[in-house]
């Protein structure tokens, strides 16, 4: 049987399409929602994922209002399975911006509630605590961090999440990165994993852009080679 789909905390993947995220929120009085939106991970047959909505809110000045609602999904060799997931609410605070030096520093503590269907979420509510930090130069931008993710459950054990990433605007329209990210083992008989992937972001005529990332994914103590992919339509007013 797979592992059900949403049962880890909020990962990294709070900055789509990248699993890294980066301290800017959106702006005050606007919207970024991303829907619809697929994302899965595994290996040949046997993966899992989420179908749904992300959507940002600028409430105040430095600070945005994240929630996602996820349908979730499990696949192996028996077949497919489907249900709701649990839902995510989190809550971005930028507490250092400066425009010249093209520096940024927030907080995100975000957390999982138990909405999920049976057999298809941690039935326990989660959570992650992380710092971003990002620096701009020109059409460059590094960005990266992470921090401690709380998984209580049978089984279960809390455990540190991060990456670094670096993107360019190639022109106007169209945004690409690459990214490096490790998130420890979130069970007891679970191993760690390191993921690397390409990222891109296309504007279309506004509010409208495409967001997509993918890439491989190394747990471990060996065996196969994972992956991640990540698409979504973006729409920002």
């Amino acid at each position: 049987m797979v592992a059900a789909a949403w049962i880890a905390p909020l990962t990294s993947r709070a900055g789509p399409p990248f699993l890294t995220d980066d301290p800017e929120p959106t702006d005050t009085g606007h919207w970024e929602i991303y829907a619809p939106l697929l994302e899965a991970e595994g290996r040949s047959v046997n993966y899992e994922g989420s179908a749904g909505a992300e959507i940002n809110y600028g409430i105040a000045n430095n600070m945005q209002l994240t929630v996602g609602l996820p349908v979730a999904f499990a696949h192996d060799a028996a077949g497919s399975h489907w249900g709701t997931g649990d839902i995510a609410v989190s809550l971005k605070l930028r507490f250092f911006h400066d425009e010249d030096a093209g520096l940024s520093v927030a907080v995100f503590p975000g957390m999982t509630l138990p909405t999920a269907s049976s057999g298809m979420g941690n039935r326990k509510v989660t959570g992650l605590l992380p710092m971003w930090i990002q620096k701009d130069a020109g059409a460059w931008s590094l960005f990266g961090g992470g921090g401690y993710a709380l998984n209580p459950g049978d089984g279960n054990r809390n455990f540190w999440t991060g990456g670094i990433a670096v993107s360019r605007h190639v022109n106007d329209k169209l945004l690409v990165g690459v990214e490096a990210d490790r998130q420890g083992a979130d069970g007891r008989d679970a191993n760690g994993a390191t993921s690397l992937g390409i990222g891109v972001i296309y504007q279309f005529r506004a509010p409208f852009r495409l967001l997509a990332s993918c890439g491989p994914t190394f747990e471990d103590g060996g065996g196969s080679t994972g992956f991640h992919a990540f698409v979504a339509l973006g729409l920002d007013f």
